[in-house]
């Protein structure tokens, strides 16, 4: 039996998306009612509470990484809305994109813990409640960052709602702390790597986060960043970052032991719907390499690394080489018996790397012309017939305002999917898993919040694990501030969906969005009613929708 629960007015964004709450149908023909009552019916539905994370992570990144200081359009247009803010309104296009896709989840979730009081009592009941109700802490996590304010709904709704009232931020952030501290009481210890599942060290994780977050609001606690401090150190647990960075995000290692939470995707149950059921991310933060006839993946050319972004990485920094793919290769591959000529992809599939031709060549900051001199002497034999070299600052997202060419912009390499699903032009699809949460970040996690407890030197001692790890010598205690850290963390984290929630966190947008993205100005972010548009909009269709008319939008809009 099909149940059609449909979340008027503030859950779902239009009602031709009401397909989107249909049950999980019973293939053997049992009411979803008796099957959630089994323990292993009730599994499934925890498991369904996971699939809910596709569609928030999965698809397009722009409300986790558009209009930032490290990302900027390129040859293909962004939504101008969220990538310039002037446009912003709340009907621009994704506004609503993690608003419906949070409350999904977070539907799922609250059918999860109603059933967990009616079905099979068994000795991991609580555990897996505890797993359902780390889910929709991070939903909630995620929506009173972009949003403010959001109603909090914690019934299992059967039946269509009309009317919702919005809680305050202060109001969500103890909801969402709530079901940490249930989670943390009662999920398992087991490694990530292994189990897959929310496990103590994840929840440590997210609390760190949200009580570092919190801290920055008016309404934050007094000792919001020493329990941030104390979190993540927990979530630490004494474990030194010990794999080489480039092995953090190498084609099938993505559960790797620094991995403390992702959202997961697998092969071959993406094979009966690889469009989609897999997910976009390798497709952002790169360059357009040329058409299906290249051979190479297919990218966007939007969301490209700033001049800013680019410069951050200094001589000797492991994660130049492990982030940008600095030399885009070409060599021969062999389907259905013809041989061609291939870009890209022979840097992973080649048994003969040494024979492969380099097409471009993309010059980091440090390098002086002796070292250019350096370069093309020592890879003379390499390049292909085609060979182009890029001079430092003529491949940033600013660059195709002058040279709009494929290739012309630095492709990011970590995403890489070199065994994609589907053929590049069938579309952008990629069955690696996206990492939500790494120990990597959990210690800059540390290092910012104890530097905001007045403790600095155990935060850069925190911060220095992860220079140490890149091969850089360690900062300062001088150097040691809030610019600082949001510069180790765009060395660090490129591309994994955080830089607009730092910003925003940290006060930082308007000044650093304005300075270092070409498409931004500090009126932009200027509204209608004088406010600055720091939140999103809530979306439009959520407030149409609602029957409750006394529902206050955000300042700026």
């Amino acid at each position: 039996m099909k149940k059609f629960i449909i979340l008027l007015g503030i859950i779902v964004g239009t009602l031709s998306s009401c397909s989107n709450y249909i049950e999980e149908e019973s293939l053997s023909n049992v009411p979803a009612d008796g099957t959630y009552k089994t323990a292993a019916g009730f599994q499934l539905l925890v498991n369904t509470n996971y699939a809910w994370l596709k569609g928030i992570y999965g698809g397009n990144p722009w409300l986790f990484e558009a209009g930032t200081d490290m990302y900027a359009e390129g040859r293909t247009p962004e939504p101008a809305g969220l990538s310039q803010y002037a446009l912003l309104i709340p009907s621009s296009d994704n506004v609503a994109d993690l608003y419906n896709s949070c409350y999904q989840l977070i539907q799922s979730v609250n059918k999860t813990v109603y059933y967990s009081t009616v079905t099979e009592q068994t000795s991991n009941l609580n555990t897996l409640v505890g797993e359902a109700r780390f889910l929709r802490a991070n939903a909630y996590f995620l929506l009173v960052q972009t949003y403010g304010g959001v109603p909090i709904v914690s019934e299992n709704i059967t039946s269509p709602v009309l009317s919702f009232t919005r809680n305050t931020a202060e109001e969500v952030y103890t909801q969402i702390i709530s079901d940490l501290d249930f989670a943390l009481a009662n999920v398992g210890t087991a490694a990530y790597s292994t189990a897959g599942k929310v496990n103590k060290r994840a929840v440590n994780d997210l609390l760190a986060k949200v009580y570092l977050t919190r801290g920055y609001e008016t309404f934050g606690k007094a000792d919001d960043f020493s329990k941030a401090a104390t979190y993540a150190d927990a979530a630490i647990a004494g474990q030194t970052l010990a794999l080489a960075y480039d092995q953090l995000f190498k084609p099938g290692n993505d559960l790797n032991a620094e991995t403390i939470f992702s959202v997961q995707y697998d092969k071959a149950s993406t094979s009966t719907s690889p469009t989609t059921l897999g997910n976009n991310q390798f497709y952002y933060f790169s360059s357009y390499l040329g058409g299906a006839e290249t051979g190479a993946p297919l990218r966007s050319y939007n969301l490209c690394p700033t001049d800013y972004a680019l410069g951050l990485y200094e001589k000797g920094d492991a994660r130049w080489n492990a982030t940008f793919m600095t030399e885009i290769v070409e060599g021969p591959e062999t389907t259905n018996g013809v041989t061609k000529t291939i870009l890209y992809y022979p840097y992973y599939r080649s048994s003969n790397p040494a024979s492969l031709k380099v097409r471009h060549f993309y010059e980091p900051k440090w390098f002086t012309a002796a070292d250019k001199t350096a370069w093309m002497t020592a890879n003379a034999s390499r390049l292909s017939a085609t060979f182009v070299y890029h001079p430092w600052g003529e491949y940033s997202a600013a660059h195709t305002l002058i040279k709009n060419l494929d290739c012309y912009t630095i492709p990011v390499k970590k995403f890489d999917d070199p065994d994609p699903t589907t053929p590049s032009s069938t579309g952008p699809v990629s069955t690696r898993d996206i990492i939500v949460s790494r120990l990597g970040e959990t210690y800059l996690i540390a290092a910012e919040a104890y530097l905001k407890e007045g403790n600095p030197g155990t935060g850069l001692a925190r911060l220095n694990e992860v220079r140490r790890r890149a091969g850089v010598a360690n900062a300062t205690l001088a150097q040691f501030n809030i610019d600082y850290i949001l510069d180790e963390r765009g060395r660090e984290l490129l591309g994994e969906y955080k830089r607009w929630f730092d910003l925003k966190r940290t006060g930082t947008l308007v000044a650093r969005a304005s300075a270092y993205n070409y498409k931004i100005k500090e009126a932009n972010f200027v509204g209608v009613d004088g406010k600055l548009k720091i939140l999103r909009p809530i979306p439009q269709s959520a407030l149409d929708l609602n029957q409750n008319k006394d529902f206050p939008q955000n300042p700026g809009y």
